[in-house]
Order: structure tokens, then sequence, then C-alpha cells
């Protein structure tokens, strides 16, 4: 391998760069753009399913926060999709045992 004018050692390959991100939406950046959060226990027995998207926020854990159109629901997620949910006013019990299912955009 060759030496450049500094005396640093180069890679033939060109810089190296981190390995695109399988599951975000444009390579390299990481971050949804949407979930599906999927609330256990919902009416008639089923889980209850709310679209949220990201936020330009970010969480106690460091994460991006997600919402829904209306804004009451909000989550952070990681990007390992761990959800903890935001509680948005006052009194209201954020609830736990929410997964998040990634979408496509």
């Amino acid at each position: 391998m060759g030496e450049g004018a500094a005396g640093a050692q180069h890679d033939l390959d060109g810089p190296s760069r981190p390995p695109a991100d399988p599951v975000a939406d444009e390579p390299g950046d990481g971050i949804r753009r949407a979930y599906e959060l999927v609330f256990p226990g919902g009416a008639e027995g089923g889980p209850d399913v709310v679209r949220v998207t990201v936020t330009h926020r970010t969480g106690p854990g460091g994460h991006p926060v997600y919402e829904d159109a209306t804004g009451i629901i909000q989550a952070e997620i990681s990007d390992r999709s761990e959800v903890r949910v935001l509680a948005t006013g006052a009194g209201q019990e954020p609830a736990h045992g929410v997964t998040a299912r990634p979408l496509d955009g």
C-alpha cells in the first residue's frame, strides 16, 4: 500500500463508510420515518394499532420521538425498536407492553 505526502497509509478501496442501515428509509440515515405501535389488549380482546411518524425531538433515552396524527400518542423508539410510551397529558398513565413494527414510509 502506498503512502501519501504526510506519510499516512491509504486504503486502496477508498474511505471507509459505515454500513447501510437495512431498516432505515434512506441508506445511512439510521432513522425510520414511521412505525405501527401495537398496544396489547385493545377493543374486543385484540390489539390496538396506531401509526406514528418521527418528530424532530428526542426522548429521555436519546432516541427519536414518534407521534400519531393527533399528537396524543407519543413514544420514544430506539434503533432496536424498543418502545417507551411518553405521557402527553396530566394524569395520563403511559402504556406498557407496547411493541413497534417498522413501516416503509
